[in-house]
């Protein structure tokens, strides 16, 4: 039987919370419009810092070949710059500093026999995982030097998001795991389980949505809800060409679906939240619940008043509770591993043997 390991399940939660600080700055910086201040990528030693007034003119001059410096009318200031790179800067630092963190200690706990060889490589794959995404991220960058780009594009930006979203759920759920490996056994609320795994899903495939409508700037227009601009179905649902750009690239369409997508998941993660506080449950699950309920109702309001005042930095208060909500629901699922598939009772009714 594996034993509990609250020191390993610590620092493998720790880094899923590392996760949550990549999207914290990355976020801000794609706020702020600071994605392509970085024109150059330096896996090993880009965690140094310009030093002279040479190496910040530099940087200063890759950027002002982007099509975004460009566009500006009036072009930013050397100072300006600055302002725009340190935000960028300290997020690429943070993934620099997550693959320390994962790496040292790993090598430390195989050496030492604290970890299984089994979990060692799953957690290299995962290393691998998030090297992708920065070899990914630093492609998206380049997509600054392409004429006509001003932004990220939102065909990048929504694959970048939303697997890092996976990586974060395989390191949330391998360390609560660590942590307790062993199931209990709950004597109802096996029901929930796919209640929360399709809640999981909703939330995630919402924020791909969300994240299409961070790229596009959608929250600048149909600034009314419920109805958008006197409609249910936006004007200009289908003006792009081809068809399908619609669903990527056009403001109305992205925000349209988002709104849409969001109430579905509300609705089902309400609905599981219910069923689950309903439910005869021990106080960590039901924890788990009354948790879950909580953030998805903040969820949807934050999400309600980002439409109403098209403010994209309350949008990215609602990407960052959107991260939480979505650890809620992988809890909400973790902590069920031992529930048994039978029908939930009333409290004080006995199943008839």
């Amino acid at each position: 039987m594996t034993k509990p390991d609250r020191l390993v399940g610590n620092w493998i939660l720790f880094l899923a919370f590392m996760v949550f600080g990549m999207v914290a700055g990355g976020g801000h910086a794609r706020t702020i419009n600071a994605g392509y201040t970085i024109q150059v990528w330096l896996p090993f030693t880009g965690f140094i810092p310009p030093t002279t007034d040479a190496d910040w003119a530099h940087l200063f001059g890759l950027y002002r070949q982007t099509s975004q410096y460009q566009a500006m009318h009036p072009a930013i200031s050397l100072a300006q710059f600055k302002a725009l790179f340190w935000p960028m800067f300290l997020d690429r630092v943070w993934g620099r500093i997550m693959a320390v963190v994962l790496l040292i200690p790993l090598a430390v706990l195989l050496i030492k026999g604290r970890i299984s060889s089994r979990l060692a490589l799953w957690l290299l794959a995962l290393f691998a995982a998030g090297a992708g995404q920065a070899v990914y991220g630093w492609e998206m960058v380049k997509t600054g030097m392409e004429p006509g780009v001003t932004s990220v594009p939102p065909e990048w930006l929504a694959p970048h998001f939303v697997s890092g979203m996976l990586i974060f759920i395989a390191l949330l759920w391998t360390g609560l795991s660590v942590r307790n490996p062993v199931p209990a056994r709950i004597e109802t609320g096996g029901i929930l389980k796919p209640c929360l795994n399709a809640s999981i899903i909703l939330i995630l495939c919402t924020m791909g949505l969300g994240a299409l409508v961070a790229a596009t700037n959608a929250v600048s227009v149909f600034n009314t809800f419920p109805m958008m601009d006197g409609h249910w179905v936006p004007v200009g649902f289908y003006n792009m060409h081809p068809l399908w750009l619609n669903f990527i690239a056009n403001q109305a369409t992205v925000q349209f679906d988002h709104r849409l997508l969001a109430t579905l998941t509300a609705l089902t993660v309400l609905l599981t939240a219910g069923l689950g506080l309903r439910a005869t449950l021990p106080p960590g699950p039901r924890d788990a619940f009354l948790l879950l309920a909580g953030l998805v109702a903040l969820q949807y309001l934050l999400g309600m008043i980002t439409i109403i005042t098209g403010a994209a930095e309350l949008g990215y208060v609602h990407e960052l509770n959107a991260v939480l909500l979505l650890a809620a629901a992988v809890l909400a699922r973790h902590s069920l591993r031992g529930a048994a598939r039978r029908p939930m009772l009333e409290p004080g009714i006995v199943a008839a043997e």
